[in-house]
């Protein structure tokens, strides 16, 4: 099959490096706004580079992974649902419900596929934790806390585009809380600091977040997040229930010290970066994805997975703004959809 890859930045070259090498892709033709940046990546993996995406359409590609800038994730989706084109399409669909909902219908429309890359969910670590939980062996789940902390925060300019910390980083965190427990979040508190780098103020955002998440079972979670983690890239999930408690990430590259005399000792190679801790993963979800476009594979997450997650990150930065709890029924209410979407 023949593949087309719009944007070739770092998850862009990333993801171009693996459909190069897929038995199945024969062959792939990318473009990004930098042609040189394309250029380069298709000199490094064997593809095709393309002036633009009129050129990527006319290769008569099969499907289309977009990986291009958040703002132009909806209008390439809808694009590749005219065409009758099956998408991948990293996170998010846009930065806002309404934006999300018209690439939705644009894809319902056409009849097509819609992948979103939540590569969690092909982790090996969050999959043992799903089955852990489904099959009931903590018992009553009570507890949840879920982490992710980047050792760095990302360029200046990419901040006012990102949608903040919320729908661009803890989003993941909302979506894996879904999936791994297999219930709903009703109602979010959420808060955030901003004592880190001047950028962050500037661009409205925060650097560092914290949610209390209430599930529709009872069940309370945690999700934490910030940029300014010095000890390395640290995503972690920890479940707690009646009969047993399991966390996730929790190896000897995770970026945690102990402080007891008798405790492990500390990662001699921690984490650097998402790309690093999560590989294999990134790996698995482009492969399902070539696996839907087949007809071999049910679409693992597809678009309304996605703006499941956003509804609770849109509910975080409403309590964060007005400093109280939300719940989702409220987002819903804003932009006239349904709960059960």
């Amino acid at each position: 099959m023949r593949i087309g890859l719009i944007g070739t930045g770092r998850i862009g070259g990333f993801h171009a490096g693996v459909l190069s090498r897929h038995p199945e892709v024969e062959a792939l033709v990318v473009a990004d706004a930098d042609p040189g940046r394309a250029a380069q990546v298709a000199a490094l993996t064997g593809a095709t580079a393309a002036p633009a995406v009129d050129d990527v359409l006319a290769h008569g590609v099969d499907a289309l992974v977009i990986t291009s800038a958040t703002s132009s994730h909806a209008g390439l989706i809808a694009r590749a649902a005219r065409a009758g084109l099956p998408a991948f399409c990293e996170k998010p669909i846009a930065l806002d419900l309404p934006g999300t909902l018209a690439a939705l219908r644009a894809v319902e429309e056409a009849g097509t596929q819609l992948q979103l890359g939540f590569m969690r969910r092909f982790d090996a670590g969050y999959r043992a934790a799903r089955d852990a939980v489904h099959a009931g062996r903590l018992g009553r789940l009570h507890t949840v806390r879920a982490i992710t902390s980047d050792p760095a925060p990302p360029p200046a300019a990419y901040l006012p585009l990102s949608g903040g910390l919320y729908r661009d980083c803890l989003v993941h965190d909302f979506d894996i809380l879904r999936w791994v427990t297999g219930r709903e979040i009703t109602e979010v508190y959420a808060t955030g600091a901003d004592g880190g780098p001047a950028m962050f103020r500037e661009a409205g955002d925060v650097d560092t977040a914290a949610a209390l998440l209430t599930l529709d079972d009872g069940t309370l979670a945690t999700a934490t997040a910030t940029r300014c983690n010095g000890a390395g890239y640290d995503v972690r999930m920890e479940l707690a229930g009646e009969r047993d408690q399991i966390a996730v990430g929790l190896g000897d590259r995770t970026p945690l010290t102990s402080t007891e005399p008798l405790g492990p000792p500390p990662a001699g190679n921690p984490w650097p970066g998402f790309l690093e801790r999560f590989a294999p993963a990134y790996e698995a979800e482009l492969d399902a994805f070539v696996r839907v476009t087949r007809g071999e594979l049910a679409n693992p997450c597809d678009g309304r997975e996605a703006l499941r997650a956003l509804r609770v990150a849109e509910a975080c930065e409403r309590s964060r703004r007005e400093r109280r709890p939300v719940r989702l029924d409220e987002i819903d209410d804003a932009v006239g959809v349904g709960a059960g979407v």
